[in-house]
């Protein structure tokens, strides 16, 4: 198996991480792919919990080599904040390696995007404000700053003045902010260069070498499929490509090394920010899920609004993806319910539609048409097989798998690390 990818099939936060962890074990490298520290995943071993915002989940991972690929955008702080925390903890980071190409968050990316979502008003994305869309934004413009760029003080200066030209008028005239000198980001860049320098790599190579020689490669996507610029919910979505394609060019090694697909989705649905999400609900069932399911965001802390499972969306997923398999993540969350519906289709203007409709305008008004199946009461944290499942948890899990198009391989019964049913192997 050279190359796995690994996304999120709904609007993120489905659990990533905790499948990233269960296969990081089998592999040599985990490869962060895009976003940046704009989403969390949060991985339970033993008794200890790490959040994860920036790194890849597969620094956890005693033997396996976290990557933070070219398509990603690094905030120095935050990647020394974390690697100083996880250290404190007695996990191992030496093996980071991050892309020469990968893009850098500035204090004035930072800057921007909180003003600007602030300008926005009721028109407001819901953006984390940790400066990730800047900083893409300038990476397309060819205005932006890669960790390249660090080595050279003066190509580094004068991309930074050269950048701060057009900002700084625009917190002047439009933002009313003070101008951000070139001097004091310059040396808040160059304070991270020595320990910076023997994580910095040629990634692309090495991750390419890697499969040359049978190493198996993960690759881990940040955010998810309806959040991915071109693919999702826009404008409602990240800045980056959050889908199975966003590995090759996020990552420098071809779509055709690439052979399993695995998506992961929560028994039900969650979104976090603006934007549409047609099974969302605003009684108790959204407040049972999002009390049950502890749906605060990792990065955040923002509640998550809530929602039934959605199959248009995961057919959806599966077919922008190519998924060869998925991971259905919090199934026990469910338990307890009498009934749970699940959206199958959607009305619109009074007519059904079976799939994502193209149109956002559509989406926006789409109505969810539910289909109900039977809950249980039985704890199913302890279950290790799908067979321990009571039968309704078993004929929920095939009704989705057969509304998603592609087997549900591996099952989330609880929050601990082992707390996991595995139907088919991920690498197998």
């Amino acid at each position: 198996m050279p190359a796995v990818v690994l996304i999120g099939a709904q609007w993120g936060d489905e659990g990533k991480g905790k499948a990233t962890d269960l296969l990081a074990g089998r592999v040599d490298y985990v490869v962060k792919f895009n976003g940046g520290n704009n989403a969390g995943h949060t991985v339970v071993i033993g008794d200890k919990k790490f959040a994860l915002h920036l790194l890849p989940s597969g620094i956890l991972s005693p033997g396996v080599v976290p990557v933070i690929a070219n398509g990603t955008v690094v905030d120095l702080e935050v990647l020394f904040s974390e690697l100083e925390a996880l250290t404190a903890r007695g996990v191992d980071v030496s093996r980071l390696r991050i892309s020469a190409n990968a893009h850098v968050i500035t204090q004035y990316h930072r800057t921007i995007d909180r003003v600007t979502e602030r300008f926005l008003g009721k028109r407001q994305i819901g953006t984390t404000g940790r400066g990730i869309g800047p900083t893409y934004a300038d990476k397309i413009n060819r205005v932006g700053i890669r960790i390249q760029d660090l080595f050279d003080e003066g190509i580094l200066r004068q991309k930074v003045e050269g950048a701060l030209d057009q900002k700084n008028h625009l917190l002047l005239k439009v933002y009313n902010r003070r101008a951000i000198g070139a001097d004091e980001v310059v040396q808040d860049l160059l304070q991270y260069v020595e320990r910076l320098r023997p994580m910095v790599a040629d990634t692309a190579l090495e991750l390419n070498t890697a499969l040359d020689e049978g190493r198996t490669v993960l690759f881990e996507g940040g955010q998810a499929t309806m959040l991915d610029v071109d693919h999702g919910t826009y404008p409602f979505v990240t800045s980056s490509n959050a889908t199975s394609g966003g590995a090759a060019t996020g990552s420098g090694v071809a779509p055709n090394r690439m052979e399993r697909v695995i998506a992961v989705a929560k028994a039900y649905a969650t979104r976090v920010g603006a934007g549409p999400f047609p099974t969302e609900l605003f009684d108790a069932s959204g407040e049972f899920l999002r009390s049950r399911g502890f749906e605060f965001g990792t990065t955040t802390g923002r509640p998550r609004r809530t929602g039934w499972f959605d199959a248009p969306i995961a057919r959806y997923a599966q077919r922008i993806n190519g998924v060869t398999d998925f991971v259905l993540t919090k199934l026990d969350v469910l338990t307890g319910l009498e009934r749970i519906p699940v959206c199958v289709a959607y009305e619109i203007d009074g007519r059904r539609v079976d799939e994502v409709p193209v149109s956002q305008t559509d989406f926006h008004h789409a109505v969810p048409v539910y289909e109900e199946f039977p809950g249980w009461d039985e704890d199913i944290t302890g279950a290790r097989s799908f067979e321990d499942l009571p039968k309704a948890a078993q004929e929920y899990v095939l009704a989705l798998e057969e509304m998603s198009r592609a087997p549900i391989s591996v099952i989330g019964v609880g929050p601990a690390r082992d707390g996991v049913i595995v139907r088919r192997d991920l690498l197998g």
